[in-house]
């Protein structure tokens, strides 16, 4: 079957000397792999390389066999054109480690135009502003509405949060938990949006170990998520 959609590039894998494996989430079906035949020796074809980045956001029109076998791309262009992700050092960095974490995250091989517009409206803000130190902290905590783990806000006004329960509570247990300052940055975030994100002041440790708690809370409640291997670039490029 021959789709025309949208789709934001997670990952890229050189198969053999010429072509690549890609992995995309896309707007009308989901999570799909697609194999590239050629693409890496080719110079004057109409698909690039570099249109395979992380987190590109394309158009393609390709074909879907949806047996669970790698798919393949008959047109490709852009559909959004970064001014900044990919040559920012800072959000290149930041591009990596979210493409990763999405990667790690995103199963389904069925249509979620939800999920899909929030990512491609998160990387447009994120490609279009200057402040973001704190975008993903708060990309990654509203992703969990998508995922099904969102924090429980019945009780917010609780000093501990239990990773493990997904709620707040009144005292600890034996789960790992968030407390003290480090829960009071996990409320703001829950309450604000992109354009709030330059308010909320974080020393360096703060910011690192509440990101080290939101990759837990993603390992204790998505079934086969792995830790991000680019989060020691993330951190060194913060520090």
């Amino acid at each position: 079957m021959q789709i025309t959609t949208k789709a934001i590039v997670l990952s890229g894998l050189k198969y053999g000397d010429t072509s690549l494996i890609v992995k995309a989430f896309t707007e009308q079906s989901g999570l799909k792999t697609y194999l590239l035949k050629g693409i890496l020796a080719s110079k004057k074809g109409k698909m690039k390389s570099a249109y395979f980045q992380p987190l590109m956001q394309l158009e393609v029109v390709a074909y879907h066999k949806n047996k669970g076998t790698m798919e393949s791309i008959r047109e490709v262009r852009v559909n959004y054109h970064y001014e900044s992700l990919h040559t920012n050092i800072t959000k290149n960095a930041m591009t990596l480690f979210l493409a990763e974490m999405l990667a790690n995250s995103i199963f389904e091989e069925e249509e979620n135009q939800e999920l899909f517009q929030f990512i491609e409206a998160s990387l447009q803000w994120l490609d279009t502003h200057h402040e973001i130190s704190n975008f993903h902290l708060h990309f990654l905590l509203r992703l969990t509405k998508y995922f099904g783990f969102f924090p429980q806000l019945d009780t917010t006004d609780a000093p501990y949060f239990d990773l493990v329960a997904g709620e707040f509570g009144q005292s600890p247990t034996l789960h790992p938990m968030l407390y003290g300052e480090n829960l009071i940055f996990f409320k703001t975030f829950l309450g604000i949006k992109f354009d709030e994100l330059h308010s909320v002041k974080m020393k360096k440790v703060n910011r690192q170990e509440l990101l080290k708690s939101l990759i837990l809370y993603y390992e204790l409640h998505l079934q086969g998520f792995r830790k991000p291997k680019s989060l020691a670039v993330l951190n060194e490029v913060f520090s």
